[in-house]
């Protein structure tokens, strides 16, 4: 039925109603009154009107009353009420007289029969679904409102593909009743048994309260049954209409990491970047990307995405185009190792704030190339930083990495050098430089998880380095929100150090994922390859010369700056392209490490840090 048959439908459904309900009450409570009465004949004529004028101002003809809950029936309520009441009023003003038990009698019959017409639409079409809808026999984990919504959602819509018939909940008082004619079977721990007796095909978690660890006990219980297990979406994008709450999502390893949401300087951050002309390099990588997403929300004058690739450039410039369509957005296709066409690009664009997030990233790719890590990484940062210098710009954020601390590989070495052009750069200009150093992230191009999903997606075995190799990571939205407060902070000098949590073993994480995937680690297997060239086999946040004991803001350190020596690293960018790849990777780790090479498991921040944790 379209709309304007509906709307006509709906509204000669009320008139007749109206109409003939005051006469029909009237004559039950007085037989002998003649229906052409004339204070009745004007009084449904008149509730008639007011009727209309009160259905429209609650909406009543513009709900889908298949959809009705108990806030329609307010509305319901409401409208009725109003009109008899102004009936009644206008019998007292024009007759001079009450026909008080006729006035009580139609307001119960316009509840009873609007109220029912209504809900017989919603009753009808749930029944139609319910005797016609076939799809995966599903499995709620949690009989709250999450669970609740999810179910209703479930039976409402015919293209889900699920069908709920249980749910679970740890809570006594809800087990062994029915909520929306689904049986509460038990608890978490009934998962296999109720998987067997209802013959389960899917389940969703359905509680977005779970502590990582609880999570992690649910996750662990139904991948024993091999059912596909899914959560529901994150609240905030739920609530902010961005997707359905049946678009139910895969449980990421993020999920069961249990890292806290961070929680901004709002104030502090718009001050910083609303109204600001701000430029990002890497705009097109996974870090790049998302704080070119995150600072977006800060009502920036213009974002300037700078990358070496045309198609990742291309992607976020669209992505951001379309969620927000009155940002003001320019791409620039240039390579930060060209100082010429970095000078010309500030220049013209005159940016406010930088985010310096272009790197090469891979360690074994680097130390096989450390001409090009030296390029990219410290050179590229240097043109960068320069071209910032000479624009005016106001600060300066370089992105770093934890491989920068005492590091062993080529990457880690060049992303120090660049850290040292960053220190000293503050120390010579107007504008404030600094660096902001963290682990890995999860879900980049470059970390382990793409890499693990596809050989699992093959069969395995799953390779990890070492089995008792460990790793800090935190997700890329965490990383980036972090690195744009750090920039808010900033007073220029300071390497921030971003609070990476506990350190994660990688065959922790390779073994989440194949549970994840619905294996068991005997299914897929666990390849041990060794440690490759310039690996560690753990990661540090800061050295020992660079220990700071305070904490900024909730999950930002900062470090003192360690002594360093700019001419050295000027001079070996000079002279880098005349030397052999060997002669670089040397030099590059010396220059980096400073004068000692002594190296300690955790510094004392780092220790604090895990402390807090």
């Amino acid at each position: 039925m379209g709309l304007k048959q509906r709307l006509l439908a709906l509204i000669f459904l009320d008139s007749a109603i109206v109409i003939f309900s005051i006469f029909i009450c009237n004559f039950i409570l007085a037989a002998d009154i003649r229906p052409v009465d004339n204070v009745l004949v004007t009084s449904s004529l008149f509730l008639l009107i007011v009727h209309h004028i009160c259905a429209y101002y609650f909406k009543l003809y513009k709900k889908a009353w298949e959809y009705a809950s108990a806030n329609e029936i307010k509305s319901i309520v409401y409208a009725v009420t109003i009109s008899v009441l102004t009936t009644g009023l206008m019998q007292v003003l024009v007759f001079q007289e009450f026909y008080v038990r006729t006035l009580i009698m139609t307001w119960m019959a316009h509840i009873i029969l609007i109220g029912g017409s209504r809900m017989a639409w919603r009753l009808y079409r749930d029944t139609y679904i319910s005797n016609n809808k076939d799809g995966n026999k599903t499995l709620i984990v949690g009989a709250g409102a999450a669970g609740v919504m999810v179910a209703r959602q479930l039976k409402q819509e015919t293209s889900s593909g699920l069908l709920p018939v249980v749910f679970l909940d740890d809570n006594p008082s809800k087990q062994g009743l029915e909520i929306m004619d689904l049986p509460v079977y038990g608890g978490i721990k009934d998962v296999k048994k109720a998987v067997e007796q209802f013959s389960i095909e899917h389940i969703i978690i359905a509680v977005p309260s779970l502590e990582s660890e609880e999570l992690n006990q649910i996750v662990n219980v139904c991948a024993e049954t091999k059912v596909r297990t899914q959560t529901l979406p994150r609240m905030e994008d739920i609530m902010l209409g961005k997707v359905e709450v049946t678009q139910f999502k895969d449980v990421d390893v993020e999920d069961l990491l249990g890292r806290e949401p961070v929680k901004l300087d709002v104030e502090g951050i718009a001050d910083s970047i609303s109204n600001k002309r701000v430029l990002v390099t890497g705009a097109g990588g996974s870090i790049g990307s998302e704080i070119c997403r995150q600072i977006a929300r800060f009502s920036p004058e213009e974002i300037i995405l700078l990358g070496h690739g045309e198609n990742s450039i291309y992607s976020i410039e669209i992505e951001l185009r379309n969620s927000l369509p009155e940002l003001s957005i320019s791409t620039e296709i240039a390579d930060i190792q060209d100082k010429n066409k970095m000078l010309q690009i500030f220049e013209s664009s005159k940016p406010h704030v930088v985010f310096h997030a272009a790197a090469h990233k891979h360690v074994p790719l680097m130390e096989r190339n450390p001409e090009e890590a030296v390029k990219n990484n410290t050179i590229g940062t240097k043109n960068t930083a320069e071209a910032s210098d000479r624009a005016g710009v106001n600060t300066f954020v370089m992105v770093s990495s934890d491989k920068a601390v005492n590091p062993t590989s080529v990457m880690g070495a060049t992303k120090r050098l660049a850290e040292m052009i960053v220190q000293h750069m503050d120390t010579v200009s107007r504008t404030k430089f600094v660096a902001v150093r963290f682990g890995n992230v999860l879900g980049s191009r470059g970390s382990v998880i793409p890499l693990f999903k596809k050989q699992i997606q093959n069969g395995g075995p799953v390779t990890v380095t070492d089995p008792e190799m460990i790793r800090y990571f935190m997700t890329i939205p965490e990383a980036s929100r972090l690195v744009i407060q750090a920039g808010a902070l900033a007073k220029g000098g300071e390497i921030f150090v971003l609070d990476m949590g506990e350190p994660v073993k990688i065959v922790d994480l390779a073994k989440n994922l194949i549970k994840l995937s619905g294996y068991t680690v005997d299914e897929i297997g666990i390849k041990f390859s060794g440690i490759r060239p310039g690996e560690k086999m753990y990661e540090e946040l800061l050295s020992k010369d660079e220990v700071h004991e305070d904490q900024i803001y909730p999950k930002i350190y900062v470090g003192k700056s360690s002594e360093i020596n700019i001419d050295e690293v000027v001079n070996f960018t000079k002279k880098c392209e005349i030397l052999e790849k060997s002669e670089i990777t040397k030099h590059v780790l010396e220059i980096a490490r400073g004068e000692s090479e002594e190296r300690e498991h955790f510094s004392a921040v780092n220790k604090k840090i895990n402390a807090n944790n």
